[in-house]
């Protein structure tokens, strides 16, 4: 699978995944306190699933989550990038789902062990259609976007309640690792994930971004 943007046509890369970057979220999970540097995992970048395709359970774990988030693709090369120039390296934005199979990750959690089984798995990153960004066009410290399950309404964020500001993601990154066209940034999730179940339509939705789908097997 290959992204346009730009009259560029870029392959994904790497997917970089920010946890806890919402308070309200954090407070849901049982969490009291934010991070004080974003908490950083990923996932492979062929378990993207593009829109209107069904999900599959994977065949271990009991509870799987819904997480929407505003999803980044990187345009250029960029290594400790000031948070100043941070939005140029974005190429295009959309939504998507970090899926999480929650009470593995709670088990992992509770042993201090890595999160991959848990977020990693085989199609775990539902990712939208990504739209060209323009800075004077899509703001993204006041973006709101939503998930729904079967018509109802289960989260609903904006991103200028963000922990750490999408400016401030990119800069840090950039200090751990050189950014590269293709790399894909899932930015956090706010508060609302819940559960689903076979047959459960998901939908994320973004004014500015447009509404995407995919239907639980």
């Amino acid at each position: 699978m290959n992204f346009s943007a730009h009259n560029l046509t870029l392959t994904p890369n790497r997917i970089f995944c920010i946890g806890k970057n919402y308070s309200e979220h954090i407070k849901e999970l049982g969490g009291t306190q934010a991070p004080t540097e974003p908490v950083v995992f990923m996932k492979p970048a062929c378990n993207i699933v593009a829109p209107g395709e069904t999900l599959h359970r994977p065949s271990y774990g009991n509870e799987l989550h819904h997480e929407v988030e505003v999803v980044l693709l990187i345009g250029k090369e960029g290594k400790n990038i000031l948070k100043a120039d941070a939005l140029s390296y974005i190429s295009a934005i959309t939504l998507g789902l970090d899926l999480t199979l929650r009470d593995i990750q709670k088990k992992l959690k509770k042993a201090g062990l890595p999160w991959e089984l848990s977020k990693s798995f085989e199609q775990s990153a539902p990712l939208g259609i990504f739209k060209n960004y323009f800075p004077n066009k899509i703001d993204l410290k006041n973006l709101p976007f939503s998930c729904s399950v079967n018509g109802s309404l289960r989260q609903k964020g904006n991103t200028r309640e963000m922990i750490f500001p999408i400016e401030n993601l990119i800069q840090t990154l950039s200090c751990w690792w050189t950014l590269r066209p293709g790399d894909i940034i899932f930015t956090g999730t706010p508060a609302g994930v819940a559960s689903l179940q076979s047959g459960d339509k998901i939908e994320v939705e973004s004014p500015s971004i447009g509404l995407f789908s995919w239907t639980l097997a």
